[in-house]
């Protein structure tokens, strides 16, 4: 866990239930010593480029959290730079929740997953939002990718504010059908 991370996750409740339950001190070094934690390195480009989904949590206006799966071919979440990540945002049941919490407040938290091997992580974020422009339609072009079907209706644009690898405790391995074939063929050479 990176100082960036912590100083945005640990509030004073948070920390308060880290005194009670012992974790506290490990945790106060992590937030004086600990790497910074705001750049992306090269593990994290390379995990964040083969993922093909990730949950994406935005907040209302009246304070509900909202968590919402976007996925596409692996690669559609695209690393702009060691702070900045964009994807094309697809049409979908055109219910526009995440698109309307985040006029209201432009902070997400992204979870990203690796179930088969057992990895996770957590991205917090501001997110731009481009739709209808010149600068949209650049960006849209840009992070298109050759799924089938898909109808890209805006960019986004997250600024990364902090990141964090999750342990790999209590993931259960679940393997996508691309994987099984893989594991399939793999066996039957």
């Amino acid at each position: 866990m990176g100082r960036q991370f912590a100083k945005i996750a640990f509030t004073p409740l948070v920390k308060k239930q880290q005194e009670l339950h012992g974790s506290r001190r490990q945790y106060q070094r992590i937030e004086e010593i600990g790497e910074p934690g705001g750049r992306l390195g090269e593990d994290e480009r390379e995990f964040i480029e083969a993922r093909d989904g990730f949950y994406m949590a935005s907040v209302s206006e009246t304070g509900w959290p909202y968590i919402q799966f976007r996925g596409g071919l692996k690669g559609f979440l695209r690393v702009l730079d060691d702070q900045t990540l964009g994807f094309a945002d697809l049409r979908g049941n055109k219910q526009y929740i995440s698109v309307g919490n985040l006029q209201h407040d432009d902070r997400v938290a992204l979870f990203l997953m690796d179930y088969v091997g057992q990895q996770r992580l957590k991205i917090l974020g501001r997110t731009k939002i481009l739709e209808g422009n010149e600068e949209a339609r650049e960006l849209i072009a840009k992070f298109r990718t050759s799924e089938h079907n898909a109808i890209p209706e805006r960019a986004f644009v997250i600024h990364i504010e902090a990141f964090d690898w999750n342990c790999p405790q209590h993931i259960t391995p679940r393997f996508t059908e691309e994987e099984v074939r893989d594991l399939l063929a793999e066996r039957n050479a």
